[in-house]
């Protein structure tokens, strides 16, 4: 009877500490209210730009900068972007920089993706190329717009030359650095399973290095969109249309610094909402998917 009665007490217990097990793996799927993502991830930001705001009309009221072609009032800017808006020209200014951008970090990826496993998997390769990719991610990308127009014309062919030539560097060495970070049981397992040579790659090693690879991405994309706005300032040409680059440029011609400051602020725009779209998704995707951040 005495033995039945701890049976049943083991049982109990055993019971209580696997459901106490499941409780903590249970993922909560509860759709955050929209008040508390407002307070934690709207109203922060707002609150900077209104702060920014503030003190750069006080630098105008009270005449601590009182020169307009210096420092223009954001009433001033505002008018730039109401004019713009008007004339219907604004959204081009941004879709121009934004398709040639995209377009050519699609291309750098095609290029630096397969670039950089080849430099991490084949040690000769690694030996030739490696220090070159290290040299051609710190050298600035504004070097290749002088040879790129001697070399392809005022053209969009020179503008995917520039992008290329500042975003490979960085996609492949963020691979190859991803790479470098897979645990070597990994691979073992792989090879064990039978996923060798491409299998592998795709199967194990891109995978595994997917942390490294995307922060190579991003360090990409960013490489791609400040090669572009050099092309754009440097390079320009009615042939190429009129790009944030080139609107930067036209004010500075016209010694307007309202139109330069909406080139600045169209640029930074454009910068955060790629972040914000496409980056900071993905970030997330790969630390849920490593349990490393819980949904909710």
């Amino acid at each position: 009877m005495a033995s039945t009665e701890t049976k049943t007490t083991a049982g109990t217990e055993l019971g209580g500490v696997e459901a106490g097990l499941d409780a903590l793996e249970t993922t909560v799927t509860s759709r955050t209210p929209f008040r508390q993502t407002f307070v934690n991830k709207i109203f922060p930001p707002l609150v900077g730009i209104a702060l920014v705001l503030v003190v750069w009309q006080a630098l105008i009221s009270f005449k601590v900068v009182d020169d307009p072609t210096k420092l223009p009032s954001p009433g001033a800017v505002a008018g730039e972007f109401k004019d713009a808006w008007l004339q219907g020209t604004l959204l081009g200014y941004i879709w121009t920089s934004v398709s040639r951008g995209l377009l050519g970090f699609l291309f750098a990826l095609a290029i630096g993706t397969p670039l950089g496993l080849l430099v991490a998997r084949v040690k000769f390769v690694r030996a030739a190329i490696g220090p070159v990719l290290s040299g051609l991610q710190s050298l600035p990308s504004v070097a290749w717009v002088p040879p790129a127009v001697i070399w392809l014309g005022l053209n969009n062919s020179m503008m995917y030359a520039v992008i290329l030539l500042g975003a490979v560097p960085s996609i492949a060495n963020g691979l190859v650095s991803g790479i470098d970070q897979v645990p070597p049981l990994f691979l073992r397992a792989g090879r064990t399973m039978g996923a060798t040579g491409l299998r592998g790659a795709w199967h194990i090693v891109l995978p595994a290095a997917l942390p490294g690879y995307l922060a190579g991405l991003k360090q990409g994309w960013a490489f791609s969109w400040r090669s572009l706005m050099a092309a754009e300032i440097i390079a320009s040409s009615p042939d190429l249309g009129i790009g944030l680059g080139a609107l930067l440029e036209n004010g500075r011609n016209a010694s307007s610094m309202s139109m330069v400051f909406e080139a600045i602020i169209l640029i930074l725009f454009v910068g955060i909402a790629i972040d914000l779209l496409i980056f900071s998704p993905l970030e997330r995707w790969v630390l849920r998917s490593r349990g490393l951040l819980v949904k909710g």
